[in-house]
Parts: structure tokens; sequence; C-alpha cells
């Protein structure tokens, strides 16, 4: 098992570097995550500062394929590619990920299992600011939270209909 799960690493290394080569001729576009199941199904999520397009996402996918072929990384070609942007129900990832979302409602699980819901205000290196709004009318309330990155186990926009 140990094995699988070094190589499964290189190879991650190795399509990060790929990929991170394939996208640098944008530089709004930013690689989120390679991810590798055991039947050598390889993902790539990529997103835009302005989203990303399912047009780019096929463009990044051919000239990934070519490197992957070309590197033998996957002994007899064994292996299925998607690049994809991630889907709103996954948990963000990035930095620039939250830059992107700020005034969207988020839903942040702390470290310790608290749930905060509210509007996301801010994003930086440090961590997040979110507005909470409890009660309504003359109830209102609206509570700051300031989150460090360190305390954020995941956050997932909320989808308000």
């Amino acid at each position: 098992m140990g094995f699988n799960i070094m190589i499964n690493e290189t190879q991650k290394e190795a399509i990060t570097q790929m990929i991170t080569s394939v996208i640098a001729g944008d530089p709004s576009i930013f690689l989120v995550e390679v991810k590798i199941k055991p039947t050598n199904n390889v993902k790539v999520f990529l997103d835009g500062d302005s989203g990303i397009s399912i047009r780019q996402c096929a463009d990044y996918n051919r000239a990934l394929y070519k490197l992957l072929e070309a590197s033998a990384l996957f002994p007899d070609g064994d292996y299925s590619l998607e690049v994809s942007s991630p889907g709103l129900d996954e948990p963000l990832k990035q930095e620039r990920q939250y830059v992107k979302n700020i005034g969207r409602d988020v839903e942040v699980v702390t470290q310790d299992g608290a749930k905060i819901e509210g509007k996301l205000e801010k994003a930086d290196a440090e961590g997040l600011v979110v507005v909470e709004e409890k009660g309504k009318n003359k109830k209102k309330e609206i509570i700051q939270h300031t989150i460090p990155f360190n305390n954020i186990k995941t956050t997932k926009i909320q989808i308000k209909f």
C-alpha cells in the first residue's frame, strides 16, 4: 500500500508541474487541486479569477493530455484525464477562490466543528471575514467573524434561492 501512495504523490507532483506550465500563459487561471484515483483517473480542477469556461477546460485538457502521453507517467497509457472547474459543492481550497467569491454566502466549518454561515466580506493571506445576520427586523444582529485559515476545516458556497 505504502508504495502506491508514494507513486501517486510523485505522479501528482509531475502533473501539477505540467498543468502549471500549460496554464502559465493566462495569469487569471489557477490550479485548485490535482486528484488521482487508484484507477488512474486523473482529475485536475482549475479556476479563474473571473471564472473559467468549458472551452478553456477542454483546451487545457488537450494540452495536458499531450504532455501526459509524452511523459509516460502511466505505463501503457492506462489512465483517464478530466480537467474541470470545481463544482459549487466542492469546498474552497485556495485563497484566490475565496477572493473570487467575496460577496457570496458561505458556510464555514471550523476545526472544532462549529458552523458559521454568512456573507464572505473579505479574504486575504491571513483568513476570512464572514458577516452573519441573526434575527429579523428590529432584533437583527450583525456579527462579524474573523476566521484564520488554520482554523477552517471547510468553506462551501451557499446557494440561496
